[in-house]
């Protein structure tokens, strides 16, 4: 497959971060006028809403640079080999800058003061805790995709996981640590504080370092053609064996 050249990717994993900024900050933002008073039902969607948006977002960024829009994800792909060292450190900056475009995004929609920062608090051991497994469990999923050929349903699924994973963990799912970056501009119901920031990011780099661990104990150098045997019924296989030209 042709690979695009660097510029074009950078500018895909900046836009691609940013409107995921904007999304996450701006449905934040919404649903706490939408639903005043009622946390659980603004969590609920905050989550439909960033769920949804990276479906969207995979879908149109992913064929130009991979979709990451997340640091972890990115040095991850180059721990694996899917991506060299030299385009996984350029991809970390314009995240980070993405996300925090986004923020300011967010507040400018919103009428909100274009720079501010957030004074919500998000620490203790439970949020560390809760940053680790869905950061391990992003990586996991990503990449068990990645390595048993069906990186197509990669949209859908990294969407319902980080969805899910707004209510099933302590933290909120944050899992990447350049929208962690950029929500701290963002003084909302979807923001996280300065002092919060390091615990955040610490927790996110384990997570990433967990999940790579499990890729390569369950994954251990399998092929797509290998997944196949496992995943497609024994008729079906055959069937996808004579479409792409193997038999």
């Amino acid at each position: 497959m042709h690979r695009n050249v660097l510029w074009r990717r950078l500018v895909a994993e900046f836009l691609g971060a940013g409107l995921l900024a904007a999304v996450v900050i701006g449905s934040g933002i919404a649903a706490a006028q939408l639903s005043p008073g009622d946390v659980g039902l603004q969590l609920l969607e905050n989550a439909a809403a960033t769920a949804a948006g990276l479906f969207a977002l995979i879908l149109m960024f992913g064929p130009v640079s991979g979709g990451h829009f997340n640091p972890v994800v990115s040095l991850a792909d180059a721990a694996l080999g899917g991506l060299s060292w030299r385009d996984a450190v350029a991809y970390v900056p314009a995240q980070v800058l993405g996300c925090i475009g986004g923020a300011l995004v967010a507040n400018a929609m919103f009428s909100r003061a274009l720079l501010e920062l957030s004074t919500k608090h998000r620490s203790g051991s439970g949020h560390v805790v809760g940053e680790v497994v869905a950061t391990a469990g992003l990586v996991l999923l990503v990449f068990a995709l990645a390595r048993s050929g069906r990186t197509r349903s990669a949209p859908a699924a990294v969407g319902a996981y980080i969805g899910a994973a707004y209510f099933f963990t302590s933290s909120t799912s944050f899992a990447n640590p350049a929208i962690t970056v950029g929500r701290m501009f963002s003084n909302t119901f979807a923001g996280i504080a300065p002092s919060s920031l390091p615990d955040f990011v610490v927790a996110q780099i384990l997570g990433g370092a967990l999940g790579l661990a499990l890729v390569g104990a369950l994954y251990p150098r399998i092929s797509p053609a290998d997944a196949e045997a496992v995943i497609v019924p024994h008729d079906e296989a055959a069937e996808l064996e004579l479409r792409t030209g193997r038999l």
